[in-house]
């Protein structure tokens, strides 16, 4: 399996999980996942693969499914609980940088075989764990925001999909400047900064649109959920 392929069929799986926690867990699940994703994003984001023709990161199905879980909550329960899950995901980019850098302090032992993957995955270079925290916290309420404000505007259900990909692409859009900005700025000849831009947004803008389907499932869903 190309991984083309392969990246649909793991963004798709990706999304039906989420819809699984919050089946199972109601917007409970969606805080445990918000928390889970902001984590395992930002190690995922460490790999770097070809697609579609281009190099790109892993990280982008993961970070997809966190704007999908705010706006989630956001449609069926509010701005208030949506900016609470944004906060919790922003402490937990936070809590996990800063434990993991006091881990790779300590000496291994002779028998270690792990401090050098660690170091790998979680020696982050200053600037870019500060473009992820910042981008993160920046795009996750603007989005919260944005929909919220879509949602006055066109309230019906039918407008359901304009409010999730208005919101996650605008915002999405903020949060790869940001974090390409803070991150790679001065490291890249200009033309190389563009092309990792406009690379990096185009995979978040095709995941916004398979997370489209999955809002409305949530939608139905939540009819069915006792929190």
């Amino acid at each position: 399996m190309n991984n083309e392929i392969l990246w649909i069929v793991f963004a798709v799986i990706n999304f039906i999980l989420l819809l699984v926690m919050y089946r199972l867990f109601g917007r409970l699940g969606l805080f445990v996942w918000v928390g889970m994703a902001t984590v395992v994003a930002n190690i995922q984001v460490t790999k770097t693969i070809e697609l579609f023709g281009l190099t790109a990161t892993m990280g982008n199905i993961m970070f997809g499914t966190i704007f999908l879980a705010s706006d989630i909550l956001n449609e069926n329960y509010g701005k208030k609980a949506a900016r609470k899950v944004v906060g919790l995901g922003f402490a937990s980019l936070i809590t996990m940088t800063l434990i993991m850098q006091g881990v790779l302090l300590f000496d291994p032992a002779e028998s270690d075989f792990a401090q050098g993957s660690l170091s790998t995955i979680f020696g982050f270079i200053p600037r870019i764990t500060l473009g992820s925290l910042l981008a993160f916290g920046i795009s996750q309420y603007l989005d919260v925001w944005l929909y919220a404000l879509i949602k006055r505007l066109l309230p019906d259900d039918k407008y359901l999909w304009v409010r999730n990909n208005g919101s996650t692409m605008f915002s999405q859009l903020i949060d790869t400047l940001v974090f390409c900005t803070i991150a790679f700025a001065g490291v890249y000849e200009w033309s190389v900064w563009i092309e990792i831009f406009i690379s990096t947004y185009v995979l978040k803008f095709i995941v916004s649109i398979i997370s489209t389907p999955f809002l409305y499932g949530a939608k139905r869903m939540s009819r069915k959920i006792e929190d």
